[in-house]
């Protein structure tokens, strides 16, 4: 018997640019169920397809349409915890959201064998007008649990959500940072065999972030099969057995975890140190803030960055949100995927932030990096607390060995960082007993 849960071939999504994708709405899903009594929903071999089996025709796109999947192919094994990494617009959730039945495939298919759930965006699932309590049932529902299963993990859903207080009141009237604690603890919780996972552990708290993640390697080592899609490479590499890269739309490679982040961190090493997005569409961002630019330039105003001249970072950025504490953090990786180091500013402290086009600068003194690349990611937060929006390298940059300092020396030191250390020395004469002896 295989041990294949799911398998994809020539999976392919084309959206058309205006217009709106219809995806099914729960009220559909259960009619469908009600009217289809022996199809099995959500739980057991599922099989998606578009009713062609054969690869994506391309000969009918134009300038109205774009594919965000092209001739996906891939296969998951029982128990696997994959990684699927890659830029901002790569098909990553496009794949999730195929996978997960959100969206039909335009082209191919896909075959599932096993009870999946999805967590894909915060409160993926739940209705607002209900409780926290009658969301946990109806999404344990849709599941395919029975009521008593539901009510035996009942205690321990909400106790990791960390939500007993307003587990009675209507989810309308949660903050996103209890929304997706409620979402993520159902997801994980009511033991799907196939647990599909899209960036949702990039919203809320850091302690919340670190417990959600101990929670999914709790859930591989039961020998369930999680799809995680992440732009946290620290993480994938800390929870995935294997990883996949997505690039334009195509796997453009699958294997191990060190293999496959090397492979993105060193295309993202190569594609220059300033990106700019004149068109605010394109830009990345979402609800809460969007990147105009961010370039890293010389310190010195040099062509070059360098030991000595360190380096400046230049943010741009639409703030939508008013009223709340904004802050901006940048974190600094090596190509080897080593933290360096992380450095934030607070925009507003009093809640006063503003909306509109917002400038901001930074320094990275010189004698602290050591030659080699660097990719820079940006997040932004409130209160110190709650994330807004998080890119990982957005820009990358190369720090040149040409350091002619005090005390620096022209050949490669070792070391993740090269500080310029300040040194003092003092010397004194033997004394005049030790020269009789």
């Amino acid at each position: 018997m295989s041990d294949i849960v799911i398998r994809a071939e020539n999976l392919g999504k084309r959206y058309r640019i205006g217009e709106r994708e219809r995806y099914l709405a729960l009220r559909d899903l259960l009619a469908s169920a009600v009217s289809s009594p022996m199809r099995r929903f959500v739980s057991g071999k599922s099989f998606l397809s578009n009713g062609n089996h054969g690869s994506a025709h391309h000969g009918d796109e134009n300038q109205s349409s774009i594919w965000a999947l092209k001739e996906t192919s891939l296969e998951i094994r029982q128990g696997e915890v994959v990684g699927v990494i890659g830029r901002n617009g790569a098909g990553k959730s496009t794949l999730l959201k195929i996978l997960s039945r959100i969206t039909k495939p335009t082209t191919g298919w896909a075959e599932i064998d096993g009870r999946v759930g999805s967590l894909l965006e915060v409160g993926t699932g739940f209705h607002p007008e209900l409780t926290g309590s009658e969301n946990i049932y109806l999404s344990g529902a849709i599941l395919g649990m029975s009521k008593r299963e539901i009510t035996r993990k009942f205690d321990e859903i909400v106790s990791f959500a960390e939500v007993e207080k307003f587990i009675d009141t209507p989810v309308k009237h949660y903050s996103s940072g209890m929304y997706l604690k409620l979402a993520f603890s159902v997801a994980a919780h009511l033991e799907p065999e196939i647990l599909l996972v899209d960036e949702v552990l990039a919203v809320g708290d850091a302690a919340f972030q670190k417990k959600s993640l101990g929670k999914m390697g709790q859930v591989s080592r039961e020998g369930r099969t999680i799809l995680f899609v992440s732009h946290n490479m620290t993480a994938i590499r800390a929870l995935c057995s294997r990883a996949v890269l997505v690039r334009d739309g195509e796997v453009a490679s699958s294997g191990t975890v060190t293999d496959v982040v090397d492979d993105y961190l060193l295309g993202v090493a190569t594609e220059g140190s300033a990106r700019d997005w004149p068109d605010p569409a394109a830009a990345p961002g979402n609800e809460n803030v969007r990147i105009s630019y961010m370039r890293v330039i010389s310190g010195e105003g040099k062509p070059v960055i360098t030991i000595d001249s360190g380096a400046e970072i230049k943010i741009g950025f639409e703030n939508f949100r008013k009223n709340i504490n904004l802050g901006c953090t940048v974190r600094v990786t090596n190509s080897e995927g080593v933290l360096i180091f992380v450095s934030s500013y607070r925009i507003s402290s009093d809640g006063d932030s503003r909306c509109g086009i917002h400038h901001m600068k930074c320094r990275i003194p010189g004698h602290l990096l050591n030659a080699g690349r660097y990719s820079v990611d940006l997040i932004f937060g409130k209160d110190q607390r709650w994330m807004l929006f998080q890119i990982d390298s957005v820009v990358s940059f190369e720090v040149k060995n040409t350091a002619t300092g005090r005390g620096s020396s022209m050949t490669l030191a070792p070391g993740v960082i090269r500080p310029l250390l300040s040194w003092s020395h003092s010397f004194e004469e033997e004394s005049s007993l030790v020269n009789q002896l």
